[in-house]
C-alpha cells in the first residue's frame, strides 16, 4: 500500500490497480492549495462521516472520476440522489473489491452535512489488501470497541486524527495505538485551524517514549506499508 496524505484526514491509497480516496477535503484547505483536485485518481471514494472537513471535494471527484462512493446508508443515500455510484455499508459490513477489502467499524463522534442532513452514524476502515492491513480511524474519541480490531486482523500501520478538541488527542491515541495493537501510526486532523493546532516535535516524542512510530506527513507526501 502507497498512503499519501492530502491534507487534513485526506489521503489518496493505492493499492495494485486500485486508487482509494479517503475523506476528501482540499479545496477548502488553505494548507493544501498545491493539490489538483482536477487531476486526482480515484476508484473508490470511501467516507467516514459527512462533516464538510471530510466531504467537500466528494461530489466533484465522484462525478469526473465515477469512482464507487463507500460510506454508510445515509451519507451513500445522500450521493446516490445525485446520481453517484455508490455502495451502502454499515458497521460490520465489509466492502470486496478486486484488490481489497474495507471493513466499517465504529468511532465515537457526531455526522452531518453542512446542509443539516443527518449522515448517519460515524465508523471507520479497516483496509486489508492481501498482505497488508490498514486501520483507518475517522474522527473518534478514544473507545473500547478498538480492541476488537486485532481480534480479526493484524495492522502494518494506523491513521489516527491527533489534534484534540474534536477527536483524540495525543495521549488517548497512545492509548487507541495499544487497543489496536498497532505501533506505526500516521497522524491527522491536526494544524488545520487553530482549534487542532499541536506541537509536533512534542507528539512524535510522546509517541517514541512509549516505543511507538508516529509518522506525519506534510501534504503531497506519501509512505508506504
Amino acid at each position: 500500500m502507497n498512503i499519501k496524505f492530502l491534507g487534513h484526514s485526506c489521503f489518496s491509497i493505492e493499492i495494485d490497480a486500485s486508487t482509494i480516496l479517503v475523506d476528501p477535503f482540499i479545496s477548502g484547505n488553505l494548507l493544501a492549495s498545491e493539490i489538483d483536485i482536477a487531476v486526482l485518481k480515484a476508484d473508490f471514494i470511501l467516507i467516514t462521516h459527512a462533516h464538510q472537513d471530510h466531504v467537500l471535494d466528494v461530489e466533484v471527484i465522484a462525478k469526473r472520476t465515477k469512482a464507487v462512493i463507500v460510506s454508510n446508508y445515509e451519507i451513500a443515500m445522500y450521493y446516490q440522489a445525485k446520481e453517484l455510484n455508490v455502495y451502502p455499508i454499515n458497521h460490520g459490513g465489509t466492502f470486496v473489491s478486486a484488490n481489497f477489502k474495507a471493513k466499517y467499524v465504529n468511532a465515537i463522534h457526531t455526522s452531518s452535512f453542512a446542509d443539516g442532513t443527518y449522515g448517519g452514524e460515524p465508523g471507520g476502515f479497516v483496509i486489508s489488501s492481501k498482505d497488508k492491513n490498514l486501520y483507518v480511524a475517522g474522527d473518534t474519541a478514544l473507545t473500547m470497541d478498538m480492541k476488537l480490531i486485532p481480534m480479526f486482523v493484524k495492522l502494518n500501520a494506523a491513521i489516527f486524527p491527533i489534534g484534540d478538541t474534536f477527536t483524540m488527542g495525543i495521549e488517548d491515541a497512545i492509548i487507541a495505538s495499544d487497543l489496536v495493537a498497532c505501533n506505526k501510526i500516521i497522524g491527522c486532523h491536526f494544524n488545520t485551524f487553530p482549534p487542532i493546532e499541536i506541537d509536533k516535535d512534542k507528539a512524535i516524542t510522546q509517541f517514541s517514549g512509549k516505543g511507538k512510530e508516529l509518522i506525519l506527513l506534510e501534504i503531497g507526501e506519501n509512505t508506504s506499508i
